[in-house]
């Protein structure tokens, strides 16, 4: 009998407990559905969907390699799937289907309605560094605050070291891949390493030449201070087990202290788990609630045009706009950046987050729902371990401090490449560049209000 891996956002043949268990039951085929609508109705980024082509493209081909038949399904919406697997695990005689299990709502609704289809077992293995049943607190409730989170997970990981599995053996001859045509509205990713060989080299390069680096540099978008691997994480051409296994490989001890850079990207790992355990556990945030519930009741402004000018990297402080204009132009933000434009569009522009979340949505080639979310819900101050409503970047600062000679700026505003010190942080009258819409300190003082209106 033939067993079948259903690959999902884990588009790799390396370190895939799914593939590995399909292989070890026997002769397997492997299926992916491409659910157009569902694409569609979550506003997938243009760059994201020819960067997911891409990535099943290379793993067509990897598992062509193996000798494992691959298909690409198209089911629409994932309330079709459940029939469409249950008509194809008839059609080729499956036994057994395995594959990662998914912790959002939608995912495990979608994965219990499979398993009433099915009339053979569904295998649900899991893919975190650390499940979010298992990272909880001695009472076994869920953690709130990034902070304990991740000591307890530093010491879990320490003393369980994720195992990194091997490729699976080849089941038979190699045999011949077509090509993945495109699926809706697509936006060049080619700059982007997708192929598994490519990802590993980055993880390597980064590892071993910047991670020690890491914490000084990772706040300057001028620089290039990060691992560039969002993306790759995002779809699961990589993982998170890979990526520690190099850290540690390369950084040693240092991996453990979390003042230490290697330390700290480590982190960046584990705020992608911390913010899939508050998925998991707080269920109201995939649905588009507020993580605190009193602020609800925000009465936010939601300005139409003060939003287009934020689109549009029209704000008239520098930092914001060259930040949304990098998004606009190649489809990714600096995290620094991320978090000011966040920020701005909350606390100086008086906007929902929810739609700055589906802005970044629309936008990102790395835009992965939880932690998407949970940067939103962060900024915003409406979510779990939230960044204080009264701490409101000052965006001048934020541009002095992390873009001081205004490299990164001017790249991405040609308007003010002629200018410097406090004309280019705090530019007034240039030709072709607007005047800033709001004003920093009336702005703070409306957004202090608003919060101090939910707590009277």
């Amino acid at each position: 009998m033939t067993a079948l891996v259903w690959f999902r956002n884990d588009l790799r043949s390396l370190d895939h407990a799914a593939l590995s268990a399909a292989v070890a039951a026997g002769p397997c085929r492997a299926i992916y559905f491409l659910c157009q609508a569902q694409l569609d109705e979550h506003g997938i980024a243009p760059i994201r969907r020819h960067y997911l082509r891409r990535a099943l493209q290379a793993l067509a081909e990897q598992l062509a390699e193996l000798g494992i038949p691959f298909d690409i399904i198209d089911a629409a919406h994932f309330r079709h799937v459940p029939k469409m697997l249950a008509d194809y695990c008839q059609q080729y005689g499956i036994a057994q289907v395995f594959a990662h299990e998914e912790l959002l709502v939608d995912e495990m609704q979608r994965d219990a309605a499979c398993k009433q289809a099915l009339s053979i077992p569904l295998t649900l293995l899991d893919d975190c560094l650390i499940h979010p049943s298992l990272g909880t607190k001695d009472d076994g409730s869920a953690y709130k605050v990034f902070t304990p989170y991740s000591r307890r997970a530093r010491q879990r990981l320490r003393e369980h070291f994720p195992r990194v599995l091997p490729r699976p053996q080849a089941q038979a001859a190699a045999t011949a891949t077509t090509r993945i045509e495109a699926f809706g509205e697509e936006r060049d990713s080619d700059p982007w390493p997708v192929t598994e060989n490519a990802v590993l080299d980055q993880l390597r390069e980064f590892c071993a030449q910047r991670a020690v680096k890491y914490s000084d540099q990772r706040n300057f978008p001028a620089v290039d201070g990060t691992s560039r691997l969002s993306a790759a994480l995002a779809l699961g051409v990589i993982s998170p087990r890979q990526c520690l296994a190099r850290l540690q490989l390369e950084c040693g001890e240092a991996v453990w202290d979390a003042k230490s850079s290697a330390g700290n990207w480590f982190n960046e790992l584990l705020w992608r788990e911390f913010y899939r355990q508050v998925a998991f556990h707080f269920p109201q945030v995939v649905k588009g609630r507020a993580f605190q519930a009193d602020t609800e009741r925000l009465r936010w402004r939601n300005k139409r045009e003060h939003f287009a000018a934020w689109q549009a990297g029209e704000t008239g402080y520098p930092i914001v706009d060259a930040g949304m204009r990098q998004l606009a132009q190649t489809g990714w933000m600096h995290n620094r950046l991320r978090m000011v434009t966040a920020s701005f569009l909350c606390k100086h522009l008086h906007i929902d987050w929810r739609w700055g979340e589906r802005h970044f949505l629309e936008q990102l080639i790395d835009a992965d729902f939880a932690s998407n979310n949970g940067g939103w819900q962060w900024a915003a101050s409406t979510g779990t371990d939230a960044v204080p409503y009264f701490r409101i970047f000052n965006p001048t600062t934020q541009s002095q401090r992390f873009d001081a000679d205004g490299e990164f700026i001017k790249q991405f505003i040609p308007e003010l490449r002629e200018l410097s010190g406090k004309a280019l942080h705090q530019p007034e009258n240039v030709a072709g560049y607007p005047q800033a819409i709001v004003d920093h300190k009336e702005s703070r003082e409306t957004c202090l209000a608003l919060f101090q209106e939910i707590r009277d």
